[in-house]
């Protein structure tokens, strides 16, 4: 306690201290100036650094939540799988993260927002970028390095999503060769064609923070990795296997959910200027997500009379994905019915997956592919008067259906959602078929038996409830990482 009031007394100290320096600067301008001189005095470029470092700060902070989110995803996942696979759930989300920063500075970063080509298709510049970048502004007041960081933030978790729906059976390098394709070419090009002004841009297509173009692709590519690689061993249709902690996948949904205040009104590149629209995203974020775990909460205990922990947390994901997309769009009434809605929609999404003998290990294709995709269309239904940005080029304004607008805006969002699935589909599948190709998708054999935990990592996540086969009867010493043994594919 004396330590917390010490704490306590030096804040206040300080702020005190704050305030006496700023009143003693504003005492000697006015000694100097007059007011009206002093304003006189003070030009657009005498404003332009401040403006700079107060738009950096409020995109930094962003960028610092949404890269946080790194860690709602890993102990999400973790706690949705089974035990034996707990390592490895960590430790791929974990590596996920570097093996993305690397590839999408290096060329991802270029290709989403360099110097078009002239196609719309894919930036030409921008790659590796060095100090020299430091003092250039890319956006607004924003340099480029920052908005490289908000930038690679968003790779990231593009990547990671795909990880979830893989787990407990992939090979750890394959893995990460994945986490390279999609920081370096898959994700970065569907970008391109809309945040960095190429093609789809260019139709009016909206998306403010990414129920497309990120959670969407990393939501087909989640889906299309799982049927190529198959279910895990033992996997009964109809009776998806238990989470084996909840305790750790709630805290991993509350870190997301925490994470989407960067996500969502960091996407404003900036606080001045911006600072009500940030407030009615924040509004909108808050609505949308709360509205779907009660949404899915309820659909599900109609179907089970049970209210089911696992489901909610993964409606309330629904319900941020699914605003993603919209939450500078719409009014807060659009933002709770497409909350509402996406609470269903990744209860019916995960029915079908199921019924396709899909083994979507945390249900990544449900959360991010079809509510993603729900957000992204619902634009063209909810898009409100005021908020709608006119399409390049032209002073014409598409609303949502319910405000007038007719279907125009619901054809342009299908049109991007449309040919993001092609792009990714067809991506993703040649990459996956190479990974087994060259016997890198799917985890050995060895490892169904003695779990991935120890096949890959020679680790247990709770040693003291199931400790190594090693600490047993060694036979975990049998099978080292790589060894050769039939292959499960």
């Amino acid at each position: 306690m004396r330590t917390r009031s010490a704490f306590i007394r030096r804040l206040v100290a300080i702020a005190l201290g704050m305030v006496i320096l700023a009143a003693f600067g504003t005492s000697v301008t006015l000694a100097q100036d007059t007011p009206a001189e002093a304003v006189a005095a003070l030009t657009a470029e005498d404003l332009k650094p401040f403006e700079i470092a107060l738009d950096s700060t409020w995109v930094l902070i962003a960028s610092f939540l949404v890269f946080f989110m790194q860690a709602g995803f890993a102990m999400l996942e973790t706690g949705m799988v089974r035990q034996t696979g707990a390592v490895n759930a960590l430790a791929v989300n974990f590596i996920d993260a570097t093996v993305t920063g690397l590839v999408f500075w290096f060329v991802g970063f270029g290709i989403a927002f360099g110097a078009d080509n002239g196609t719309g298709l894919f930036g030409t510049s921008l790659f590796a970028l060095n100090s020299s970048s430091m003092g250039e502004i890319y956006y607004g007041n924003l340099p480029t390095l920052v908005f490289f960081f908000f930038q690679f933030a968003f790779a990231a978790t593009a990547a990671t999503i795909t990880t979830g729906a893989l787990a407990e059976r992939t090979d750890f390098v394959g893995d990460q060769l994945k986490s390279v394709v999609i920081g370096a070419l898959i994700y970065p090009v569907v970008v391109h064609w809309h945040w960095g002004g190429g093609w789809l841009y260019q139709t009016g297509f909206h998306d403010f923070a990414g129920s497309t173009l990120v959670h969407y692709v990393g939501g087909v590519c989640a889906l299309v990795g799982a049927a190529i690689m198959g279910p895990r061993p033992g996997r009964v249709w109809g009776s998806p296997p238990k989470p084996h902690n909840l305790g750790l996948a709630a805290l991993g949904a509350m870190i997301l959910w925490f994470g989407w205040y960067g996500f969502n009104p960091g996407s404003t590149l900036g606080i001045i200027g911006y600072a009500d629209l940030a407030a009615l995203i924040a509004v909108n974020t808050t609505l949308a997500a709360a509205i779907g775990t009660l949404s899915t909460l309820t659909f599900v205990y109609f179907r089970t009379h049970k209210f089911d922990l696992a489901m909610s947390l993964n409606g309330s994901l629904a319900g941020l994905v699914g605003v993603t997309a919209g939450c500078a769009f719409v009014e807060p009434i659009g933002a709770l019915a497409i909350g509402a809605i996406a609470g269903i929609v990744v209860v019916l999404a995960a029915d079908v997956v199921e019924k396709l003998k899909i083994d979507d290990a945390v249900g990544a294709f449900a959360v991010h592919g079809a509510c993603g995709a729900w957000g992204t269309l619902a634009i063209g239904l909810f898009g409100a008067p005021g908020l709608m940005l006119a399409v390049p080029g032209t002073e014409t304004v598409n609303l949502g259906l319910f405000y007038g607008g007719g279907v125009s805006m619901l054809g342009i969002q299908f049109i991007g959602v449309f040919a993001t699935t092609i792009w990714v589909g067809a991506t993703s599948a040649l990459m996956f078929f190479g990974l087994k190709a060259i016997g890198r998708l799917r985890v050995n054999k060895v490892a169904d038996a003695v779990g991935i935990d120890v096949y890959e990592h020679g680790a247990s996540v709770w040693p003291d409830v199931a400790p190594l086969p090693e600490e047993v009867d060694g036979s975990a010493k049998k099978y080292p990482s790589g060894a050769t043994q039939p292959s499960a594919d």
